[in-house]
């Protein structure tokens, strides 16, 4: 196996880009952003690969325009995910792994506020039994939390805590759509949304892009000083009808961090659109108590669809980039209800 490393990673994510801008417009002063910070050109990356949805954008094949913004020559070797980026980057991974490339920038884009967020999702439900209800997926949350209250595995207190605790995080970060914490009594004291739901414990809607550069061997220590070694990638995914899965665990992400080693992780990002989700993913994987959850405030700050996995992936490397980590966790998830989980961890050691 090759030696591969997150070297280069680059955001912008909002509730509303001004002037609806294309996908293409929005991307390339990211692409620009990573060869300034990695020192590469376009023609240095060998392989890329995107991740997107042509149902969030409403037409077929819409990730080829967002194409446009890599440029026409030099011709390019390129990929496609109908994923979160962060399964795009996996797919660069294992291109790097094949020996045909050393290098990939991966990105991924979605501008949910075009659309009905929470009924468009319900597309990627079953369509035979499930779709045809529209059981959105705030809906189907709520009913995962309420399940899981009614069961005793979490309380609304420790859901407040969650968000508590990831807004505060949040005032860190200048991509974050929510900020700034309140009392976990004052969290408690908000209405219902979407029962036992309150809009705080639902992320926001956010459009957004965000790429990573990813590296080999030699290719990567060139690149920076602190290269994030991926140590493992490991997903799983379960069925896809509601009840064929008890909604209050997740064995797909129990079974993907198995598969890793996470002894010693001090750094842990997790992709839970829903507050009980962190919990649910904490008590899967065995985190030790002194692990950080989401210092950049996760995605109950902001999650640009297909791309708050490969963000959670950018931001643990940052953790390592600037030392205050030595080992990270980056979580990704698609689906609804925590029915794909993606696992990617990182650490420092040359």
């Amino acid at each position: 196996m090759r030696d591969v490393a997150v070297v280069g990673y680059a955001q912008r994510q909002t509730t509303q880009f001004d002037g609806s801008p294309t996908m293409v417009e929005l991307l390339v002063p990211v692409f620009q952003e990573l060869y300034e910070k990695t020192g590469l050109t376009r023609s240095d990356i060998g392989f890329w690969c995107s991740g997107s949805s042509d149902y969030l954008a409403g037409r077929s094949f819409s990730f080829v325009q967002s194409v446009d913004a890599i440029g026409a020559l030099p011709p390019v070797n390129e990929s496609h995910v109908e994923m979160d980026a962060a399964w795009a980057m996996y797919e660069a991974w294992l291109k790097i792994q094949t020996g045909e490339v050393d290098t990939a920038l991966v990105y991924g884009f979605g501008k949910a506020s075009a659309g009905t967020l929470r009924r468009t999702l319900t597309l990627q439900l079953d369509p035979l039994t499930m779709t045809p209800l529209w059981p959105d997926t705030v809906s189907i949350a709520g009913l995962q939390a309420r399940m899981g209250i009614d069961a005793g595995l979490w309380s609304e207190r420790e859901m407040a805590e969650v968000v508590n605790r990831s807004l505060s995080d949040a005032e860190k970060n200048e991509y974050a759509i929510r900020k700034g914490g309140s009392s976990v009594e004052d969290l408690l004291a908000r209405p219902m949304y979407a029962d036992p739901l309150r809009k705080h414990d639902c992320a926001p809607v956010t459009d957004g892009v965000s790429a990573v550069v990813i590296a080999a061997g030699d290719a990567a220590r060139e690149i920076t000083d602190r290269p994030a070694w991926i140590r493992g990638i490991s997903h799983r995914i379960d069925p896809l009808h509601l009840g064929a899965r008890t909604l209050t665990e997740s064995p797909s992400a129990r079974a993907a961090a198995a598969a890793l080693d996470l002894t010693g992780v001090e750094v842990a990002e997790l992709h839970a659109p829903f507050s009980h989700q962190e919990l649910i993913l904490r008590r899967e994987i065995g985190l030790a108590d002194d692990v950080t959850i989401n210092p950049s405030g996760g995605a109950l700050a902001a999650n640009p669809m297909f791309t708050a996995g490969l963000n959670r992936v950018g931001e643990a490397a940052k953790r390592i980039w600037d030392g205050s980590a030595n080992k990270v966790l980056a979580h990704a998830t698609s689906g609804p209800a925590l029915q794909q989980n993606l696992f990617c961890v990182m650490d420092g050691s040359n």
